[in-house]
């Protein structure tokens, strides 16, 4: 019974907390705050959870490719919605990963340095969530994906205004080699 309050008492305060940088009419949900319908979301669909911690880190057991690299997935502003004009990033990604079956992917979720620390780790999460599940979806197996997130760890360019911000939106790609162990 305890436990069940407890668990009621949570859901009730995530419900209240909600976003500090959410748009209005965005709604909370994967899939929100983008605007327009040249958008694509399959966060809807549950594809598993990420790694689970116990699971071994592919860039532990395995070399990272140097011989292909993928554009970066660039997101909208508080977004987890991989813009229609960023879809044929990750097509890019599902058809090396179809055609080299030996090798799998970490999807690493990235943010702007606006927001809590916590936020972002899981706003770059559930970015990384997004793009996985379009692989999944695309006919890649789950188990050759891993997620990542490094919230507003890693940068891809400093700076404190929206051309800094843009490029700091972004998921990317590592791809290893699971016939080189490392």
């Amino acid at each position: 019974m305890k436990f069940s309050m407890m668990v009621a008492v949570l859901a009730a305060v995530f419900c209240v907390a909600g976003c500090k940088y959410q748009k209005a009419g965005s709604g909370s949900g994967l899939g929100n705050g983008a605007e327009g319908s040249d958008i694509i979301t399959d966060a809807d669909a549950e594809v598993g959870s990420l790694s689970d911690a116990t699971e071994p880190k592919f860039d532990d057991l395995y070399a990272k490719c140097t011989d292909v690299e993928f554009a970066p997935v660039y997101f909208g502003f508080d977004s987890t919605v991989v813009p229609q004009g960023e879809l044929s990033k990750v097509d890019a990604v599902a058809e090396h990963l179809k055609d080299r079956t030996e090798r799998v992917v970490i999807v690493e979720g990235n943010c702007d340095e606006r927001g809590s620390n916590e936020y972002n780790l899981s706003l770059g999460e559930n970015r990384a969530i997004v793009v996985r599940n379009y692989l999944v979806n695309n006919g890649i197996d789950a188990s050759r994906i891993q997620v990542r997130s490094y919230g507003e760890e890693k940068p891809a360019t400093e700076g404190s205004d929206e051309s800094a911000w843009s490029l700091n939106r972004r998921d990317e790609f590592g791809i290893y080699d699971t016939t080189q162990k490392k």
